[in-house]
């Protein structure tokens, strides 16, 4: 008989426990080796599903069709003037694409010398127009400042206006914005404050838009997937570039990071940030209801002494079977520390119950294994098949997990009947260490539920039926990004980056034959309601080129000379005082010529009260003015003569990185979906997706592929579920004999199961790809509990609220409960979630515990009153 055996196996244990922790020990010692010498770890979560699935086929096929769009880090680039954020962008980008170990590219998709040359021609006829007009009226500071591109230079040409308002040939408020914008930049300089200058703000007589303040680049990094943070390396790079290029608030440059590899990368520095808050609590919350469960901190040493050692035996089996750990298969260290306490606690609850009737140590962990040894057998067969059972689904993640899980609830049982007894026996904790094992306060409760057993029952049957009902409105939240902390760099900026509707993650990609095929494409997509515009190859060719160019080449042979010109050398500190001197003076003879507005007036009083205190600074302070103003001129000057080299632009002469991005080599073509900006809920995702795929069927992107794995994930569980249940029932079948007693034991399981759903769906808290982790060591708790329940009730317990058992199950729910609970003080959205869930779904276990199970197995009262 299994029980006997098992009993057997645990006396020899305690009989020989030096023996068995040398095998122990061994064990242990070559699966840590194996581990250190095999351990692989992919973070890759396009590796966690099935490549059978047609819409994961479909997504490969865009990967391979257009690489240069995987992988990718976006770096986000603020100025606080426009030519700072231009001129961090030129030097940061130049810096990165010289480290091909680190970066496969590096791309300016809102600039680079393409849209650098031919930006005018992207805007309308009238655009171009006014701003070429803008362009000559500013021909004479063009010239000033081209040939001395220096502070002398700036000056030098204002001083030349000032002569023109002294003559009548200008106006003293033509110059009024130069004036003020000058005043208050040398003034910040020499109070020590951060000081910036724009041209193309002046120019624009306005403030400088969010838009015109930032510039991005597309940065594909060179990925390490056995590494938890695969471009962390790349990241890092990113960010010490830019300090060593000075690229910093200091000096008006901010640099963020977002995109796929930043947000997969800080997940995992969100999940550590609390890791010694939640440690903190798990370890204390495990040790302190270990302590209340048998106190005894020799029981509590023996039982955290095998789990730890199964746990490192299990991770070596684990690589053994799978070669690596995927970010779903390692959840199997909640599952197995989960699962493998409640079989410690199993044996040393009742341990300590027989040491009533067994003062010898070694016999009552001989009656102890007797006691528990079916049952825990019988849990352990039944866990472990149902993990195995999750094998045959396509979420390969799942499949792996139920592998390791699998292979770690036979370790569990293993080391608790030899392990646990060895241990406990060299230990020798003391009997007497608690006055009483079972509850024996709780017999009025149980005697309640005997005699009004038919109402416990219907009550747990209408509940049944409700939460049934409820089902309905259980979500799934299929966005990952809500499963992401919302104050990590990479959400911060994504955020703030996708408020500019042209960088939205939401859109859509569909593939036609040819460049030709997709106009008519592009046609049928915008008389979607759903699709807010799209964008091909041909969207790169500006529209009445003809007419654009001729007014660029209009002006261009009038600045194109001046702009040309070869530049004077920079001035020494002393000419630079002369030429302060010089405009000063011109500003105070232009105030007393002719008429001019009072704000005109007090703009040239005031520069030239800040240039007279700045002759008389220290050599540096005039440097660092002369910077200010100097930095961004020549950012100014190098794009007025790039946008004056514009040309014919065919998609023939489309720079080929850009091509790359939209069209494969052999010739298909990508068209770019875009949603509504202000529809990008996850229902309006949905409606917007499932428009395209009307039309397109093999479309891809973010909106069908979220849905598509939401979808999958779950179809996989509700799979791993099913196979789960049916080699559960097979087992117990095979083990009880009796359909009724399975039915017993499998009821409590559905109904808590029940509960929790429905409370989550009342609760409006949605299962997501975090939480969903959890479900299998809800089901595997909840399995042992009832197999430990309805074999004490064969065995003819009918207290079994009143037994040690009743406190091995509580204690076992508890530790579970408060130890992964924990988790719910992560500031990790997705690992609160399975925290919350934990909580709630051992909550219920414990009321089903307490009220529903022992009535379900209370036999009825016979017509004498007695128990039938």
């Amino acid at each position: 008989m299994l029980s006997s055996l098992v009993g057997r196996l645990v006396a020899a244990s305690a009989r020989y426990p030096l023996i068995v922790l040398l095998v122990t020990g061994g064990l242990s010692v070559a699966a840590l080796l194996y581990a250190a010498s095999h351990f692989a770890m992919t973070t890759d979560t396009a590796e966690l599903i099935s490549t059978k699935h047609e819409w994961r086929q479909r997504e490969l096929a865009y990967e391979a069709a257009f690489p240069s769009l995987q992988r990718l880090t976006i770096v986000v680039i603020d100025g606080a003037t426009p030519e700072l954020a231009e001129d961090a962008a030129t030097r940061l980008s130049k810096a990165l694409a010289g480290n091909p170990k680190l970066f496969h590219s590096v791309r300016r998709p809102d600039g680079g010398s393409f849209f650098d040359r031919n930006g005018l021609l992207f805007l309308p006829v009238e655009e171009v127009r006014a701003t070429t007009e803008g362009l000559l009226r500013s021909q004479f500071f063009l010239a000033s400042t081209a040939a001395d591109p220096s502070l002398r230079g700036v000056l030098a040409s204002l001083t030349a206006i000032l002569e023109g308002v002294r003559y009548g040939q200008a106006k003293l408020a033509d110059v009024e914005p130069l004036m003020t914008e000058l005043a208050t930049t040398f003034d910040k300089v020499m109070a020590g404050e951060p000081a910036y200058f724009s041209w193309q703000t002046l120019m624009s007589r306005g403030q400088a838009r969010p838009l015109q303040t930032r510039r991005v680049l597309v940065v594909q990094a060179v990925m390490d997937y056995r590494a938890l943070q695969p471009g962390a390396a790349a990241s890092d790079a990113i960010r010490t570039t830019a300090r060593e290029l000075g690229l910093g608030p200091a000096n008006g440059v901010s640099v963020h990071l977002t995109g796929p590899v930043p947000l997969g990368d800080e997940e995992f520095a969100s999940l550590a940030e609390d890791w010694h808050l939640v440690t903190a609590a798990m370890i204390a919350a495990l040790l302190g209801i270990l302590w209340l469960a048998v106190r005894s901190a020799r029981v509590v040493f023996a039982i955290l002494a095998t789990t730890v050692l199964g746990l490192i035996i299990t991770t070596g089996l684990g690589l053994l079977a799978t070669g690596r750990f995927n970010l779903i298969s390692v959840a199997f260290i909640p599952l197995f520390v989960g699962l493998g306490i409640d079989f410690s606690i199993q044996l040393s609850v009742r341990f300590l119950a027989e040491r009533r009737f067994h003062p010898e140590i070694r016999a009552a962990l001989a009656a102890a294994g007797r006691g528990v040894g079916l049952p825990l057998a019988l849990a352990a067969a039944a866990i472990g098949v149902g993990f195995f059972a999750f094998l045959p689904t396509s979420y390969i993640g799942v499949a792996e997990l139920g592998t390791i899980a699998g292979l770690g609830m036979a370790v569990a049982f293993v080391l608790s009947i030899t392990l646990l007894p060895a241990l406990l026996s060299l230990f020798r904790p003391r009997a007497g260490g608690m006055e009483e094992v079972g509850y024996a306060a709780l017999a009025p409760v149980e005697a309640f539920l005997g005699h009004n057993r038919r109402v416990v029952l219907a009550v747990g049957l209408v509940l049944a039926v409700v939460a049934t009902a409820l089902l309905p409105l259980l979500r799934f939240d299929f966005n990952p990004l809500h499963l992401k902390s919302p104050t990590v760099e990479s959400m911060v900026t994504l955020r703030d980056l996708t408020s500019d509707p042209s960088w939205t993650l939401n859109t859509i990609n569909v593939l036609v034959p040819s460049l030709a095929d997709a106009q008519p494409m592009v046609r049928r997509l915008g008389e979607l309601p759903e699709v807010a515009r799209t964008v091909t190859l041909q969207s790169f060719v500006p529209q009445q080129q003809e007419e654009k160019l001729a007014i660029i080449r209009e002006t261009a042979g009038r600045l194109a000379p001046i702009l040309g010109a070869k530049p004077v050398s920079p001035p020494s500190d002393a000419e630079l005082v002369q030429s302060l001197a010089a405009t000063s003076a011109a500003l105070t003879q232009a105030v007393t010529a002719g008429e001019a507005s009072e704000s005109a007036i007090r703009a040239a009083r005031r520069l030239a009260d800040a240039l007279g205190r700045l002759r008389q600074a220290a050599p540096e302070v005039r440097s660092r003015a002369a910077a200010v103003v100097v930095t961004p001129l020549g950012v100014m000057l190098d794009r007025v003569r790039a946008l004056l080299q514009a040309g014919p632009v065919t998609v023939e002469s489309l720079p080929a990185d850009l091509v790359a991005d939209w069209l494969t080599k052999d010739g298909r073509a990508r068209i770019q979906a875009y949603p509504h900006a202000n529809q990008e809920t996850d229902e309006a995702l949905w409606r917007f997706a499932q428009a395209v795929q009307k039309i397109s069927p093999d479309a891809t992107g973010v909106p069908i592929s979220i849905r598509a794995a939401g979808d999958s994930v779950v179809t996989a569980f509700l799979q791993a579920g099913t196979y789960s249940a049916i080699a559960i029932i097979a087992i117990l079948l095979i083990s009880l004999r009796r359909v009724w007693d399975v039915s017993l034991t499998m009821a409590p399981v559905f109904l808590s199961g029940l509960l929790t759903f429905a409370t989550c769906a009342v609760l409006d808290l949605p299962l997501n790809f975090a939480n969903i982790i959890a479900l299998p060591l809800l089901f595997g708790v909840g399995v042992a509990f009832n197999i430990y329940f309805v074999m004490a009730w064969r065995a003819g317990e009918t207290a079994p609220l009143q037994s040690s058992l009743m406190r091995a199950v509580v204690f076992s729910a508890l530790t579970t409960a408060t130890a992964f609970g924990a988790l719910w003080l992560s500031s990790h959205p997705g690992t609160a979630s399975m925290g919350r869930l934990l909580m709630l779904s051992l909550g219920w276990e414990l009321l089903v515990t307490l009220l529903f199970r022992p009535a379900l197995l209370a036999r009825p009262a016979s017509p004498e009153g007695g128990k039938g």
